[in-house]
């Protein structure tokens, strides 16, 4: 494993440096503390040219400014909380809220704001980040250490570790918001990349894209993933929960007994990716509109210009019945495991 470091940009007077590892096979990925956000995965395609197939700005400039959650650690809830509220043990909590009426990807000031320390270890191929998230910020009781591990393997994975701990009851469901572009080039929208999820329900989103409370089968609809299909044959679809968004914004549930998650796949660069979580759910995001604060490889962040699979428990867990338990106590340690393979197809 190789590791290389450069100066991205400067961040209340502090040099943030990029940092670089890259394997035996030649695949690189690339992150910067601020936001413990990944900047580039760099994979052969099917001829063996090597490309970025993630989005992301070019300056640390534009991540303070625009925040756009690309490749940025999300947290300490990632999604949408209703209203900003929660009760437990009898209390109601009211959280910050960023988005209209509602908390988002952890508030305005969440975790892909703040400066991570960081730790680079060249011969595991591995990047430690570290945060303590003080009692109150964006209103989540507890002073929380939050631990998050990025790992490149020579099997052409990158492994990311969650770890936390509180000193209060508090909440805790993150992800990380990359996007993904598998042909390499950003003029190149992800309508024809191909889709499987290993999920039989996806979550209907109400107002204001908060999770309705139900789950609902994919059979018969364009939610239906369990073999693959172009992604278009969704984006493009009529179903009234689609058409309104212009694309998918819908967190899907995972099978529990599968073991890949799901497989993203581009038939002309042949590149895949394949997926692996013990979360509950995917939200998939097709980047529905055009972005024109800022530019990705000098272009435009055009429409359907990446696709997410951030995973996650389901979205506003802490409201919802059965969603899944995003409670974190002091006597007990958070760990959570999601892996990319990236890999082509012969």
């Amino acid at each position: 494993m190789e590791l290389t470091k450069t100066v991205y940009g400067i961040y209340e007077g502090k040099d943030v440096h990029e940092y670089t590892l890259t394997n035996s096979k030649g695949v690189s990925m690339s992150a910067i503390p601020f936001g413990a956000t990944l900047t580039k995965l760099v994979t052969p395609d099917k001829d063996g040219k090597k490309e970025n197939i993630t989005l992301n700005v070019k300056s640390l400039e534009d991540f303070v400014r625009h925040r756009p959650f690309y490749g940025a650690t999300i947290g300490r809830v990632a999604g949408r909380i209703t209203k900003g509220k929660y009760s437990l043990g009898g209390k109601e909590i009211q959280l910050d809220v960023n988005e209209g009426n509602n908390l988002l990807h952890g508030g305005s000031k969440g975790l892909d704001t703040k400066l991570w320390d960081i730790e680079a270890n060249e011969v595991e191929g591995r990047l430690n980040f570290n945060y303590e998230s003080p009692a109150g910020e964006n209103g989540f009781p507890g002073t929380m250490q939050i631990n998050v591990t990025y790992t490149l393997t020579e099997e052409n994975e990158w492994v990311i570790d969650y770890k936390a701990t509180t000193d209060e009851t508090t909440l805790f469901n993150p992800t990380n918001h990359v996007y993904f572009n598998l042909t390499g080039d950003i003029k190149k929208p992800i309508l024809n990349h191909e889709l499987e999820l290993a999920s039989r329900y996806y979550v209907p989103l109400a107002e204001e894209n908060l999770p309705d409370g139900d789950l609902e089968s994919v059979k018969g609809t364009p939610f239906d993933f369990t073999t693959i299909k172009p992604v278009r044959e969704a984006v493009l679809s009529d179903h009234p929960q689609i058409k309104p968004l212009k694309g998918l914004d819908h967190p899907f549930v995972l099978d529990e007994d599968e073991d890949i998650k799901g497989i993203l796949f581009d038939p002309e660069s042949k590149r895949e990716v394949k997926f692996y979580t013990d979360r509950n759910s995917v939200v998939v995001f097709t980047h529905n509109g055009e972005v024109d604060d800022y530019t990705i490889d000098g272009e435009p962040a055009k429409q359907y210009a990446g696709i997410t699979l951030e995973t996650q428990t389901l979205p506003d867990a802490i409201n919802q019945p059965n969603f899944g338990n995003i409670i974190l106590r002091p006597d007990e340690t958070f760990q959570s495991q999601t892996t990319y393979k990236f890999g082509v197809r012969k």
